[in-house]
């Protein structure tokens, strides 16, 4: 994948490599018993994964990086992501839906522990989202 510049626009299927990398990158963190990164990356990933549903929802061949449309769309907030991507009455009670809203942004900065079972269950419930998105 190619890396991203501020005035790059990047297509849905971008936004999908990209998700799969992320999940890629938690499982190796978790196999280097690196769960707090593990558990933060899967996050990245099921928000690029909701990006790109936005994408395919609204019909557009491109999520955009900078610019004025940009600002809307410029979140981490899954419950928003996943409002916006017109989607949300299926995946709300579901329960990967529930393990993943468990991550916020605001997690790089606590230095609590994470258990490698919650961990591996992060891992399975991203993986399922983003196959569904």
């Amino acid at each position: 994948m190619k890396k991203a510049n501020t005035d790059e626009k990047l297509k849905p299927e971008d936004l999908h490599e990209l998700a799969e990398e992320r999940l890629a990158d938690a499982e190796a963190l978790y196999d280097a018993k690196r769960y707090e990164g593990a558990f933060y990356i899967c996050g990245y990933a099921v928000e690029v994964a909701l990006k790109k549903k936005i994408c395919t929802t609204l019909g557009w061949s491109e999520y955009p990086t900078s610019g004025k449309l940009y600002v809307s769309f410029k979140t981490h907030d899954l419950e928003f992501l996943l409002h916006l991507s017109g989607v949300e009455k299926n995946f709300v009670l579901s329960a990967e839906w529930s393990i993943v809203m468990k991550w916020g942004v605001e997690i790089r900065y606590s230095s609590e522990k994470i258990k490698s079972e919650d961990v591996k269950l992060m891992i399975e419930a991203a993986r399922s989202l983003v196959r569904k998105l």
